[in-house]
This record gives structure tokens, C-alpha cells and sequence, in this order.
């Protein structure tokens, strides 16, 4: 991966829409809707209460503003060398960390819980849209801006982190390690074993013939039997995107935990209050036709303690403030709800790029801050991409669909095998019908048929017909779909690329393979679209 450099000011963005293919990797880079649940779409809109969503700013005198409160709660630098060692950053983005501590400039940031093989494509486009409005940030304040990727390896969610998508010979393979590790392990405790190697060597079969063989290397250095999952993800992330600028911190680092020891106290000490602001506004998103997105636990706090082996616990309310004398540095960690109030104290966070859902849950984050009596951490929308490769429009074009009629499930198999259809066998479906038609007319019409059945019992004996007619039909199109023709190859190719398993690529398909075919141009034509999106949201012109 080529290294780039940048000015103090962030590079221009480069010309050209960023749904258009560009002819440097051949490839469509698509921006498309965030989309997510009613309440995150309800709160990109912005008709939400401000109590849930602080105002984003629009225009560069407000985001000014914002970055300079945000900058007077950090020392210069010091934030900086407390956290240097989770960071272990090198290369470009060591750059723009010293820049931004040394002149009191702030941060841009985002996240994920480890995946394997880096988890799917919206990893790496999250961290894109990170690195895309720090450029632009910067650009438009003058200020030093460096982009920053929390890989939450505290996370405990082996089932989220164990597997990772590829598309295969137009097949979806879904790849899973077998360790089981204790409930409450965290990722940075749960070692792989030899089973990872086969795996990988899956995901270099899905690459193919890979251009960009470095970022196979790294896949393939990181992810060793013994290397636990969040060692491995960090590792990764820090070959793919320090060139790029961005920087990756390991939420699992001592040094992470130390910084902070005292809000998670003050969590504790403070758990009953945040219960009951958490339940008021629990109360208000489902009084306003909501779901939240983060159901409450009743009795729980919002922070997580280490046994003595490790495991992570939720303190209960009833005990929090009577262990936080004897509580062991260290041994503390956040829950989702409080990790973006830790992070922002830790931080001189200007706003974290956040997904659909965590863009939901940030309306129950605001209550948790406000509780807290600090600062509420702004979160702005992510930029959401589908990457259409040159046999994947290839494929299309042959079937004459385009991305968005794979959305609908089985209706482009059914569509071709309707075209498919036999004449001699569609015709013969069409006449069974009609004579059905015609005597059931005249059953309707003739006046002793009338006297010796209710119209009801002929009426249900035409429906009864009419549905098993209909049977033999799909019975007939299931047979077509079956076929190993051009048209269905085709499809299959199509579908395992841009909707694997129903779901839509950036959510499922693992971004490695892609990222090994088309190397740092694709990255490029990715940061381009995302600056587009960036560019928007600096100007508020749009929120999604």
C-alpha cells in the first residue's frame, strides 16, 4: 500500500462523481443511503429533540466553534503521550497524530468490533469516511485534524467476531473459527488456533489473481494460530490504513484503560442517576413510536469489571459505589452506551463517524453524558458505499439488470426463468387456464348448475384450480431457476458480490479480496466519494 503524504492542509478532493466508475481500477464506487432502523433514519433527518442529538454544526465558522470547545478541554499534547502507547502508530498517520497534538488540534474518529480477516467492507469505509472528514475539517478550519480507528478488542461478542464473508465462484463462503471461549472473554483474550490457516487460505482463493498481494501478506502475518482475535485485528487494521493517514488505537491497551479509570469511577459512583436518565429516555424514543436501539438492563450498571481471569462482568447498581474504593486500576471498561462518553473524554474527539445503528443509539448516549455532567460526544453519519467490480457489471449487463433489482430477493430468478419459460410450456399454462375460465363461466351462467350449487361452492372450486395451476407454474420456474445456464452463472456471480446471503455488500463481504484486486486505486476512488460526503456534512447540506 503506497504511502501518501499530505500538506498541514488536506489534499483537494479529486474530480469526478463518486458513482461514476473510474478508469484507473475499473471499478463503480456507488455512495448509497445509510438507511437503518426508523429511529436512526428519524434522527439523520433531524427531527429528533436536540436533548437526544446536539446540533451538528453547518458551515466552517460553526465547525470552528465546536472544534475550539472541544480543544479547551485538552492540554496540548499531553492527551497525546498518555495514549501514545495504545496507539503504536508509525508512518503517516504518526504524522498527523503529532500534528494535531502539538498544535492543540483535535481528532476524527470511528469504530469497530473486531471481525476476522478485518471484518466486512463497512470496516474499511467507515474508516475512509474517518480519514475523509478529517481532511476536510482540516481544510476548512485551518486546524490540524488526524482521523483515528478505536478497534474495540475489549468487545465480547465472539459470535460478531469468529466469521467473515467471502464471495466464491459466484458462492457465498462463510468462514469460522472453532474456539468457543468462556461468555465475557474479550477479543484481545480469545487466542486462534490452527484452523485459522485454511481459513485464509479461502480468502486468498476469493482474491484471486491479487494485484495488491500486500494486503494478503498482511492478512496473513496478522491471523497466526496463537495470536489472539483482537491482536490480530488491530495488527491488520494498522498495515491497511496507516498509510492512509489513520490511525489505530487498541481500546484493550492499559493505556486506554488508564485514561479512563476516572470517568468509568465516576460511572459507578454516579450508576443510579445514570439508571433513571437512561429509563426516562427509554421511555421518550418509545413514547415518540420508537425501539431503542440498546435495551436496558435492569439493575445493571453501564460499566464492566474484570474477574480474576479476566472475563468481563456488568457491575450491578446496587454494588457500584461500594466497590469503587478497592477497584483495581485497569480492571474497568466501558459498555456500548458509555464507551463514546469515555472516548470523547479521552479524546479531543470533534465528532465520531458513526454506522445506522450506532447512530440510533447515540439518542440513549446524550442521557448517559448529560448524567454524567460532561461533555455529549457528536456523532455524524457515515458514508455508506457499494463497490461493482468489472465481472460484476459484466454479469449484469449480460442479464440486463442493474445493483438495485438484486435488492428484491429471488425476483431476478424469477424473472429470468419466466423468460426462460418454454413457449411450447407457457402457452399450455395459459390455455389450462382459460378453459378453467371458460367452464367455471359457464357453471356461473347456466341456470340448472345455479339451482343444484351455491355460487360460493363454484367460485371456491375456480380459486382451488386456480392455485394449484399456479403451483404447477412455480413447480415449472423452480426447474428453470435450477438450470447451470449462462444466465444463471451470471446471476449467482452478481448476487454473491453485491447482495451475499440477501444482505447488502458493505454489511456482509469481507473488503480484503477487494482491496487485494484493485489496491490503492480503489482506496483512492473510495476516499474520493467519501470527501464528497464529507464535504457535504461540513456544509450541512446533508446528513446521510
Amino acid at each position: 500500500m503506497s504511502e501518501r503524504s499530505h500538506a498541514s492542509a488536506a489534499p483537494a478532493r479529486a474530480p469526478g462523481p463518486a458513482t461514476s466508475p473510474r478508469a484507473d481500477v475499473g471499478v463503480a464506487v456507488r455512495t448509497e443511503p445509510l438507511g437503518g432502523s426508523p429511529l436512526a433514519r428519524a434522527a439523520l433527518a433531524g427531527t429528533l429533540p436536540h436533548a437526544w442529538y446536539p446540533p451538528m454544526p453547518t458551515g466552517t465558522a460553526e465547525w470552528r466553534l465546536h472544534a475550539d470547545a472541544v480543544r479547551l478541554q485538552f492540554s496540548a499534547g499531553a492527551w497525546f503521550e498518555l495514549l501514545r502507547p495504545a496507539f503504536d502508530v508509525s508512518g503517516e498517520a504518526a504524522a498527523r497524530l503529532e500534528r494535531s497534538a502539538a498544535g492543540a488540534g483535535i481528532v476524527v474518529t470511528t469504530g469497530q468490533q473486531p471481525g476476522l480477516f478485518g471484518g466486512p467492507l463497512y470496516t474499511l469505509s467507515k474508516a475512509i469516511s474517518a480519514r475523509a472528514l478529517a481532511d476536510a475539517l482540516e481544510e476548512r478550519t485551518g486546524l490540524p485534524v488526524a482521523p483515528v480507528f478505536w478497534a474495540a478488542t475489549d468487545d465480547a461478542d465472539f459470535e460478531e467476531a469468529r466469521g467473515t464473508v467471502v464471495a466464491l465462484d459466484g458462492a457465498v463462503r462463510t468462514l469460522r473459527l472453532e474456539a468457543e471461549p468462556i461468555e465475557g472473554t474479550p477479543m484481545s483474550a480469545v487466542p486462534m488456533g490452527d484452523d485459522v490457516r485454511p481459513l485464509f487460505d479461502v480468502l486468498a482463493r476469493a482474491a484471486g489473481s491479487a494485484a495488491f498481494v500486500e494486503a494478503l501478506d498482511a492478512a496473513r502475518a496478522a491471523y497466526v494460530p496463537g495470536a489472539t482475535v483482537g491482536d490480530a485485528y488491530v495488527r491488520l487494521l494498522r498495515a491497511l490504513l496507516e498509510p492512509l493517514g489513520i490511525a489505530v488505537i487498541d481500546a484493550s491497551h492499559p493505556a486506554v484503560r488508564e485514561a479512563g479509570f476516572n470517568l468509568l469511577r465516576r460511572a459507578l459512583m454516579q450508576s443510579a442517576a445514570i439508571e433513571t436518565a437512561l429509563a426516562q429516555r427509554t421511555a421518550a424514543i418509545e413514547a415518540a413510536g420508537f425501539a431503542p436501539q440498546v435495551p436496558d438492563v435492569a439493575g445493571r450498571t453501564l460499566v464492566f469489571r474484570d474477574d480474576a481471569d479476566g472475563r468481563k462482568a456488568r457491575v450491578a447498581v446496587a454494588d457500584a459505589r461500594a466497590i469503587v474504593p478497592s477497584v483495581k486500576r485497569g480492571s474497568l471498561g466501558p459498555n456500548v452506551l458509555l464507551r463514546p462518553v469515555m472516548e470523547r473524554s479521552i479524546l479531543p474527539t470533534v465528532a465520531y463517524v458513526a454506522g445506522p445503528g450506532e447512530y440510533a443509539y447515540f439518542a440513549q448516549v446524550s442521557a448517559v453524558a448529560t448524567a454524567l455532567g460532561v461533555p455529549q460526544p457528536l456523532a455524524v453519519p457515515r458514508w455508506s458505499v457499494t463497490i461493482v467490480e468489472p465481472h460484476v457489471r459484466r454479469a449484469l449487463d449480460h442479464l440486463g439488470l442493474d445493483v438495485d433489482d438484486l435488492r428484491h430477493p429471488h425476483a431476478p430468478e424469477a424473472d429470468l426463468a419466466r423468460r426462460a419459460m418454454p413457449a411450447a410450456v407457457s402457452q399450455a399454462l395459459d390455455a389450462v387456464r382459460d378453459a378453467v375460465a371458460r367452464a367455471t363461466d359457464a357453471l356461473r351462467e347456466h341456470d340448472e348448475a345455479r339451482a343444484l350449487l351455491p355460487a360460493p361452492a363454484v367460485e371456491g372450486a375456480a380459486r382451488s384450480l386456480e392455485h394449484r395451476i399456479q403451483r404447477l407454474e412455480r413447480r415449472y420456474l423452480a426447474a428453470l431457476k435450477r438450470r447451470d445456464d449462462v444466465e444463471t452463472r451470471a446471476l449467482a456471480v452478481a448476487r454473491s458480490a453485491l447482495f451475499p446471503d440477501g444482505v447488502r455488500q458493505e454489511r456482509a463481504l469481507n473488503a480484503l479480496p477487494l482491496v487485494a484486486r484493485h489496491g490503492p486505486a480503489l482506496l483512492d476512488a473510495m476516499l474520493a466519494a467519501a470527501r464528497t460526503h464529507a464535504d457535504a456534512l461540513v456544509d450541512g447540506t446533508t446528513r446521510a
